[in-house]
């Protein structure tokens, strides 16, 4: 099966009306509904949406290529969308997108549809034949468009086969790649494409290894490995690294190989990228940061156990507060408590449902901590780890601690039983791992709860009795903090610190730094703002269109919305954003209002102990920064504007 049969007429957009990400996702897959190929919106959709969560399948350069592989599709189908005014979807390059291609795979789908969409990914390289598709008027055209380009495509195939065979013994530098992503329809190809084609124009022989959706294609063997003077791994999932234990190696997302394959190839020849050292013949790819220092290993194992923490804190925390906020108008008056002996019952529901999901958090944070340093076999050692630090009143620094240890001693494990007897190999990961690393981790924890207890306790009765100054002056930090970086490591120092507060202060209604956290983070895309309005001279006709939808963002608690500025402009922005994020913090915890959600925004100001308060102090920070902002940055020219 061809391209030209994937792309079906009746389902093509030739002018799509959406403006943003979301509209243009939903038309996009209502055509596909309409036109039989897929059977329910929603399950497709979901599958289109968790692919977007991973990163953006806006690859840059006017293209995007939204895809997903469920039991919703039907018959493997790529919908062609063309768009005249330019998309905003949150593209790699920051730029609008023009022409979508939205791929249905169904479950199970046979490689012959997985060969021709990848063959589409690598069409799409071509910038002579993108150029082409904008210019397309008829679904006819797409299609006979894409027909001849597949036949000059494979003559070009046939010719680098040959001429790589040709290579094998000539003089010019080699080296070898792996690329992938998560589903394997699209950026695994087109990576391997702009490395080949980058490769090619440097007079530097190169071969891909992809590990798609059909499988491992161009496997690299050992002998090409050992020839190669460098390794490029441009991927978004784990590939089988300990082949390349002693090679200079450079690791990237895999957007990069689409994007930056001029830079990767360089850093893979010129020195500079770091040997990569394996772990034995026992794992294939637990080290997913090979060039990576020890900080950003540790952000990435950190950030990956919170992220997965984040919904049963956000869930539970919400319940927990409605459940106050029930209790509070219909509640029990206080005088009749001890006769009837309970609080209102739909409270009571809602507060033990809340501290249900509260419940698994620190097991959750120290399981996915663990999992994303030692893999699976780490993940029910961290759990237990989480578990042990929750019931020994560890709190979540102990969870935190148990997560990184948990996950280390699983590697320990992994290197000492390396040395078993390869017809073990299938035991280790169902009996060894599991038995050892929990009786160690767990007598470890049982030690570490005792020093941990102390801490957090001493931690959590400061947080409690935070009032006035000391109150202030914590909230001032925090939300600076949350400023700085807009998030990046520092802003989510302040996050994650203020959303294990939330866990000492449920009895008390909610945590005052949680609430300067989340005010902090609101204040710089507001900010944003109120500076295009006030100040139009000093940002483009860009930046001010994007002025309502970082108020919008802003509202939401997305300080990301912020960060095109900041990064414009960074020493005249982010002191302003500081500055008012700063002032809000201070407002908010001198005056004591608490928050029991860790995220929301303006949608859970019900849920605030002060909500007219909070919303007032967070438009002061706003517009001190904004006026910050504007008086310290300079005019635009007239051309920008």
């Amino acid at each position: 099966m061809n391209i030209k049969d994937l792309l079906v007429k009746d389902v093509m957009i030739m002018d799509l009306q959406a403006t943003d990400k979301q509209g243009a996702i939903n038309e996009m897959v209502a055509k596909m509904y309409a036109g039989g190929r897929i059977s329910d919106i929603e399950t497709y959709k979901q599958g289109i949406l968790d692919r977007e969560a991973q990163t953006s399948t806006g690859l840059g350069d006017g293209i995007a290529m939204p895809h997903a592989k469920n039991k919703a599709v039907k018959e493997a189908t790529v919908l062609f969308a063309k768009s005249s005014a330019g998309v905003d979807y949150e593209a790699l390059d920051g730029q609008p997108t023009y022409l979508f291609f939205m791929i249905a795979a169904p479950e199970g789908a046979n490689d012959t549809h997985l060969q021709a969409l990848a063959a589409l990914s690598r069409l799409l390289v071509n910038p002579e034949f993108v150029a082409q598709l904008k210019e397309t008027q008829t679904p006819e055209e797409v299609q006979n468009l894409f027909q001849e380009a597949e036949q000059q495509k494979a003559k070009e195939e046939q010719l680098e086969l040959e001429q790589e065979q040709a290579a094998t013994n000539s003089n010019r530098k080699f080296i070898v790649a792996v690329t992938a992503c998560p589903t394997g329809i699209a950026h695994t190809y087109m990576a391997e494409d702009a490395l080949k084609k980058m490769a090619k124009e440097m007079g530097v022989d190169i071969k891909v290894e992809t590990n798609g959706s059909e499988g491992i294609k161009h496997r690299l063997t050992a002998e090409d490995i050992k020839r190669a003077e460098g390794v490029i791994v441009a991927a978004d999932k784990k590939v089988e690294m300990n082949r390349f234990d002693g090679k200079k190696l450079v690791n990237r997302p895999v957007s990069d190989g689409i994007r930056k394959p001029q830079e990767l190839i360089e850093t893979a020849l010129n020195g500079s990228a770091p040997v990569f050292h394996g772990h034995g013949s026992d794992s294939s790819s637990e080290d997913s940061a090979a060039d990576g220092s020890i900080g950003s290993r540790i952000y990435k194992d950190l950030m990956n156990g919170v992220s997965h923490m984040l919904p049963f804190v956000i869930g539970g925390g919400i319940a927990i507060a409605l459940s106050f906020m029930i209790d509070q108008f219909f509640g029990v008056p206080q005088d009749q408590l001890s006769s009837l002996g309970n609080y209102n019952e739909i409270a009571s529901w809602f507060n033990q449902i809340g501290s249900a999901a509260f419940g698994f958090m620190l097991p959750v944070l120290a399981g996915f901590i663990a999992s994303s340093i030692a893999d699976r076999p780490g993940l029910i050692v961290g759990f237990a780890a989480g578990a042990l630090a929750n019931t020994g009143g560890a709190g979540f620094l102990g969870a935190l601690i148990g997560g990184f240890l948990a996950g280390y001693i699983i590697i320990g494990l992994k290197k000492l039983f390396s040395y078993l007897p390869k017809s073990l190999d299938g035991i280790k990961a169902i009996l060894f791992y599991p038995v050892f690393g929990l009786l160690i981790t767990g007598g470890a924890m049982l030690l570490l709860n005792i020093p941990m207890k102390f801490i957090n306790d001493s931690l959590n009765s400061f947080l409690l009795s935070l009032d006035g100054t000391n109150a202030a002056l914590l909230g001032a930090l925090l939300a600076g903090m949350m400023a700085i970086d807009l998030g990046g490591p520092i802003n989510k120092a302040a996050y994650v610190f203020g959303t294990a507060s939330i866990a000492a202060s449920l009895t008390e209604g909610g945590s005052v730094i949680m609430a300067a956290v989340m005010a902090g983070g609101m204040v710089p895309p507001l900010a944003i703002f109120i500076a295009t309005l006030l100040f139009k001279n000093k940002f483009t006709q860009d930046q001010k269109d994007a002025g309502l939808t970082n108020l919008v963002m802003g509202l939401s608690f997305v300080t990301e919305g912020a960060i095109p500025f900041a990064a414009a402009d960074p020493l005249r922005v982010i002191p302003g954003f500081v500055a008012g994020s700063a002032l809000t913090g201070a407002l908010v915890g001198g005056m004591g209002i608490r928050l029991l959600a860790p995220h929301g925004g303006i949608f859970v100001a019900l849920l605030l102990s002060n909500p007219v308060m909070y919303l007032l102090f967070i438009a002061i920070g706003a517009a001190v920064s904004a006026v910050i902002v504007g008086l310290i940055k300079k005019p635009v020219a007239k051309t920008a504007v």
